[in-house]
């Protein structure tokens, strides 16, 4: 199930907008979330335009959690700069490129879907 922050995200920028603090909050009673503040231009999402955003949230969150486990196995921008010097230095600016296959084996492992 796709978290309130993540579907009032989504209906903000479908609203041509971006999340900011200062004009959204988001709070939780012990009786679930709620909006508990919105100070957009435009209206306040009701419950029903909320729930619309759920498939669009647990897509939005599953990839979230593919792109941050991505970003944990990448090398260090030092060491792939190293990687594509020696590839290069190699004549390997191709799949066999020691670059190439280490980026493809950690997008294999952590597929977008």
């Amino acid at each position: 199930m796709a978290s309130l922050y993540t579907k009032t995200k989504l209906y903000i920028e479908a609203n041509s907008d971006t999340w900011e603090d200062t004009k959204v909050s988001l709070q939780n009673d012990g009786s679930g979330d709620y909006i508990k503040t919105w100070t957009y231009s435009f209206t306040q999402p009701t419950d029903s335009q909320i729930a619309s955003y759920e498939t669009a949230g647990n897509t939005a969150e599953a990839l979230s959690g593919v792109l941050s486990k991505r970003q944990t196995e990448y090398l260090t921008w030092q060491e792939q700069l190293d990687k594509l010097y020696h590839d290069i230095d190699d004549g390997k600016l191709d799949k066999t490129g020691s670059w190439y296959t280490h980026i493809k084996a950690v997008k294999d492992a952590n597929s977008k879907g």
